[in-house]
C-alpha cells in the first residue's frame, strides 16, 4: 500500500486554493520547486496526472477533481483530530497564521503580535500582509485583521483599540513660505505624494465633513505604494502626504510633521480581530484570542 505524507496532499489542497504553484507554495513556506517535485511523486505514485500544467495557469485533471473531492473532507477531519489533542496542551505551541491589511499589521504588531511572542516562545508567528481582502478559512488562516466594516458577518470578530482616523501631514520645511490648505480642495495648489491601491490603481485623498463624504485626485512628482516611503518623502519636505494616524503619531507629537486638515478627516472604523467559530481551539489560539481581549481593555 503506497503511505503518503501530509504534505503531498497539503501541497494539493494549497494549488486549489491559491491557483498557482507560486501561490501555494508561499502559503506552505517551500520553494516553488519543492512543491512540483512533490505533486511530481505523488503523482508518479498514483499513476495518473493531478493537474494540468501551462506556463501561464494549472487547472484540475478529472482525475485531480475527484481527488480533491475525497481528500479534502478527510484532510479535514484529520486537521480536527489533532485540533482536538492540540486543544488539551497546557503551554501553548505550534504556528498561527494571521492575515491583514499593511496598515493594520502595524497598528497590532508591537502591542499584540510582539507582546504575545515574548509572553509564548514556543509559539511561531506567521503574519502575511496584503491589500486584498481573503476568505481566511479557504486561504488556511487561523485568524484575521481587518477594519470592523470588512469582517464577514459569519466571523467572530473582536474589536482592538479605539477608532482610527487618516492623517493629511507635511514637514515644517515644505510648508514653510505657503499657504496651509484650508479645505481638501486647496490640495491641487499643492505638491502631494500620490497613493497606488494593491490592485495599481490611484488612491483618491478620502475626506468627510459633515457627513458629506469628499475624494481628491491630488498630484504631484512620486507614486508610492507603500507607507515607509511615503513617510521618509514627507519628512524630507517633498509633499503632503496622506496616512493613517497611527503611521506618523509620533512625527507629529515631535513636531517633525504638522497636521492639516484635521476637521475633514473624522474618526474610522476601528479595528478586529476576527476568526471562524472553533470547537476545539488550540492553546496557542486561546492564548493569543485572551492577550487581543487584554490589549483591547486598555486602550478602550
Amino acid at each position: 500500500m503506497i503511505r503518503q505524507g501530509f504534505i503531498e496532499l497539503e501541497a494539493v489542497l494549497a494549488i486549489v486554493r491559491r491557483g498557482s504553484f507560486r501561490a501555494a507554495a508561499l502559503e506552505l513556506g517551500m520553494s516553488t520547486t519543492a512543491l512540483s517535485n512533490a505533486i511530481g511523486k505523488l503523482e508518479r505514485q498514483l499513476g495518473v496526472r493531478l493537474f494540468n500544467r501551462t506556463t501561464r495557469s494549472v487547472s484540475l485533471t478529472d482525475a485531480g477533481r475527484s481527488f480533491v473531492e475525497r481528500v479534502g473532507p478527510a484532510l479535514g477531519t484529520i486537521h480536527e483530530a489533532m485540533e482536538a489533542v492540540r486543544s488539551q496542551q497546557e503551554t501553548p505551541s505550534g504556528t498561527l497564521r494571521i492575515n491583514a491589511f499593511a496598515t493594520a499589521a502595524r497598528e497590532i504588531f508591537s502591542p499584540l503580535i510582539l507582546e504575545f511572542l515574548r509572553r509564548y516562545p514556543q509559539v511561531h508567528i506567521d503574519l502575511v500582509t496584503e491589500g486584498r481582502l481573503v476568505d481566511v478559512v479557504a486561504d488556511g488562516f487561523d485568524l484575521g485583521v481587518r477594519s470592523a466594516d470588512l469582517v464577514p458577518s459569519d466571523m467572530i470578530a473582536l474589536p482592538l483599540g479605539p477608532a482610527r482616523r487618516f492623517s493629511v501631514v507635511a514637514s515644517p520645511s515644505y510648508l514653510k513660505g505657503k499657504n496651509r490648505p484650508r479645505v481638501p480642495s486647496d490640495l491641487l495648489g499643492h505638491i502631494c505624494l500620490c497613493i497606488r491601491l494593491p490592485n495599481g490603481a490611484p488612491y483618491r485623498w478620502h475626506f468627510e465633513k459633515n457627513g458629506e463624504p469628499l475624494q481628491i485626485d491630488v498630484q504631484g512628482p512620486i507614486t508610492l505604494d507603500e507607507a515607509s516611503l511615503s513617510r521618509i518623502a514627507a519628512l524630507e519636505g517633498v509633499g503632503i502626504g496622506f496616512f493613517m494616524e497611527h503611521d506618523v503619531r509620533d512625527d507629529l507629537a515631535s513636531g517633525r510633521l504638522i497636521q492639516l486638515l484635521e476637521d475633514w478627516t473624522p474618526p474610522l472604523n476601528p479595528l478586529c480581530l476576527y476568526y471562524p467559530s472553533r470547537r476545539n481551539p488550540s492553546a496557542a489560539f486561546k492564548a493569543f484570542i485572551e492577550l487581543a481581549r487584554e490589549i483591547s481593555v486598555l486602550t478602550h
